[in-house]
């Protein structure tokens, strides 16, 4: 199933790649919650419960253009986006050769940096666009699969965590450059963008082998497999769960493939991922 949020408040099942069937009465079904809220998102911990309102309602709705609406981020309240900042290879090779990117810190592995945190404030859907910030410094795309966590859970063993995963987006993680912590540079409003849709686990069997490719104003810059991952999603979500307790909701941007370059005011951004889709992003 594919469920997307448009319009800033309504719910919709993705029929294809041209239209959509508004199922924003699903929402009713949503269990009341009192202050203070619990962390993570709401819609996400109660998906199953929401898939099953969003198959009958899809029965009786009209398809509505894809076209037609603006594509928002498909999680609305995650308790924390987290990043891998170097998880193929190619990507190391490629930052050991551009200052521009690591500014002097040396990394071999992902194991030498961690995961890094993006603001929740700057999550945004494809359809809102990317607006620079600092256009004296470079920004750089870096497009990636995004994962979903679908329930809480702390310290996952690999064998378990798929059993976390509530589905599969695109994400496009952008970067101002510099030699401040990564954290500040990566959480620019606007500079987290998740897309189109979210895809819900059980149609992707197999996440560490999938086609993904970014171009900019239609020159092809990124073009991968998620195979090439150092650390595959299942061992990125029990490393991420030896630190942070993950809750409904949270994103793991799984990291980028090499082809990281900088985007100017204008440019207009195509991501495609294979079993999810494709999403374009305009910069300003």
């Amino acid at each position: 199933m594919k469920i997307c949020r448009y319009n800033d408040d309504r719910l919709g099942l993705v029929l294809d790649a041209e239209s959509l069937i508004d199922v924003s009465d699903a929402l009713d079904s949503l269990p009341d919650i009192k202050w203070p809220a619990p962390l993570g998102d709401h819609f996400i911990a109660n998906l199953e419960t929401m898939c099953s309102e969003i198959e009958v309602l899809s029965k009786s709705g009209k398809p509505i253009l894809l076209a037609d609406v603006t594509l928002n981020s498909p999680v609305a309240n995650p308790s924390k986006i987290m990043g891998a900042p170097i998880n193929y290879q190619k990507h190391i090779e490629e930052s050991e050769a551009d200052d521009g990117i690591v500014s002097s810190r040396p990394i071999s592995h992902i194991s030498d940096w961690g995961m890094f945190l993006k603001a929740n404030s700057a999550l945004v859907g494809c359809g809102d666009g990317i607006k620079l910030r600092f256009t004296d410094n470079r920004n750089d795309h870096e497009m990636e699969l995004a994962v979903i966590i679908g329930k809480k859970g702390s310290n996952i063993p690999i064998s378990e965590a798929k059993e976390f995963i509530a589905g599969y987006a695109i994400g496009l993680d952008m970067t101002t450059r510099g030699k401040e912590l990564q954290s500040f540079r990566k959480s620019a409003d606007t500079y987290a963008v998740l897309g189109p849709w979210l895809v819900t686990a059980d149609e992707i069997m197999e996440p560490n082998n999938l086609d993904l490719e970014l171009s900019v104003n239609g020159n092809i810059r990124q073009k991968s497999n998620t195979s090439e991952l150092v650390y595959n999603v299942e061992k990125l979500i029990e490393y991420t769960s030896e630190r942070y307790t993950l809750y409904p909701g949270d994103i793991i941007m799984t990291g980028t493939p090499d082809g990281v370059g900088p985007v100017e005011p204008g440019d207009i951004i195509d991501c495609s991922l294979e079993n999810v889709g494709s999403m374009t992003v305009k910069i300003s």
